[in-house]
């Protein structure tokens, strides 16, 4: 937690040498936890951006600490322990929040991933700042601080994560009390490790020996959901596409569902409703198709056609209009996961 400490003093050369022993292994982790990653969900240019984003996080969580402090006249206990949880894991879920109402989550595994890179890029400035303070104190003081305090924003944010997106998987927008049990269990993770009920080297510890073993049962889970979602939905998929294009279509319950909007729609926007169907449905099962590959270790380009795609498919939208998109609904796969699958194709 970034307080309010003395003078910020120029680095030297020793601190040069040993910061790497309190920021490097808490990015190694991150590392491990993408290369466990087999279908490669998260794309490390969005874990950059969000590491950058938990980094301005720990500046703007400094200024709230030194505010509350100065406004309520608090201790360094009372504000490590008990407001300090609350502001920075309040500050941290904002990042996946943002990525979970935009669709940029679609698995628990990229939320155990992304969560996780939130809190590294958090305890990146905040370690960086402690740093450059003259109250870092001795290498081993540092590593302890650097690397337990790493782990422990990290953990915090992946739990809150992960339980926020079980609690708002159902769900296209993410509710207020959908992140209520992620934030507390994130709060009092946080709370716990500065209570130092432990040594800081036994905490330190304990969140090492805990966290990677709750962090591979939720990849082994997502694992196995992944692979059912895949299948199954790649099947119902593909079943449509020779639907639309075998000229029986109007047989289908899709199509008595398209005949029924005649009386709603005019004819050319009914024609945009099935093309905007027929290119939706295309995208999605590519992006299925390249899920399938990554995991084989095949890493194919996003090639111009699949640009005109998405281009098709923003004029279709604007042509249909909103109403008309609400109405087709019904007949795609509009969940978080199926709209997360097409920015794999980003």
């Amino acid at each position: 937690m970034l307080d309010k400490p003395g003078k910020v003093q120029p680095m030297n050369t020793h601190l040069l040498v040993t910061a790497p022993l309190g920021l490097l292994p808490v990015l190694v982790f991150l590392g491990v936890l993408m290369y466990m990653d087999s279908y490669k969900l998260v794309r490390p240019r969005l874990v950059l951006g969000v590491i950058g984003a938990g980094c301005l996080l720990a500046v703007a969580g400094y200024f709230v600490n030194s505010a509350l402090r100065d406004l309520f006249d608090l201790s360094i206990t009372s504000l490590s322990r008990y407001v300090g949880p609350i502001t920075e894991e309040a500050l941290k879920a904002l990042v996946i929040v943002y990525l979970l109402r935009n669709c940029r989550i679609g698995f628990l595994v990229d939320s155990a991933i992304l969560g996780f890179a939130v809190g590294t890029g958090f305890a990146l400035g905040e370690n960086l700042y402690y740093l450059a303070s003259p109250e870092h104190g001795h290498h081993a003081i540092w590593v302890v601080r650097g690397f337990g305090t790493a782990i422990m924003h990290g953990g915090a944010t992946a739990i809150f994560a992960v339980l926020t997106q079980v609690f708002s998987d159902r769900h296209l927008h993410v509710s207020p009390l959908a992140c209520i049990p992620g934030l507390a269990a994130a709060i009092a993770v946080h709370s716990l490790f500065n209570h130092f009920v432990l040594p800081p080297v036994q905490m330190t510890l304990l969140f090492l020996t805990t966290l990677p073993a709750l962090l591979y049962g939720v990849f082994i889970l997502s694992a196995s959901h992944l692979h059912h979602w895949l299948e199954l939905d790649f099947d119902d998929d593909a079943q449509f596409i020779r639907q639309l294009t075998s000229g029986q279509f109007g047989a289908t319950r899709a199509g008595q569902f398209m005949a029924d909007l005649k009386a709603h729609f005019d004819g050319p926007v009914l024609v945009d409703m099935l093309c905007y169907l027929r290119v939706y449905t295309e995208l999605a099962l590519r992006a299925k198709g390249l899920l399938m590959m990554r995991q084989n270790g095949l890493e194919v380009p996003v090639d111009a056609q699949i640009r005109e795609k998405f281009a098709e498919l923003e004029h279709l939208e604007t042509s249909i209009g909103r109403t008309g998109l609400l109405a087709i609904r019904p007949l795609l796969h509009m969940n978080r996961k199926d709209l997360w699958q097409l920015s794999v194709l980003d």
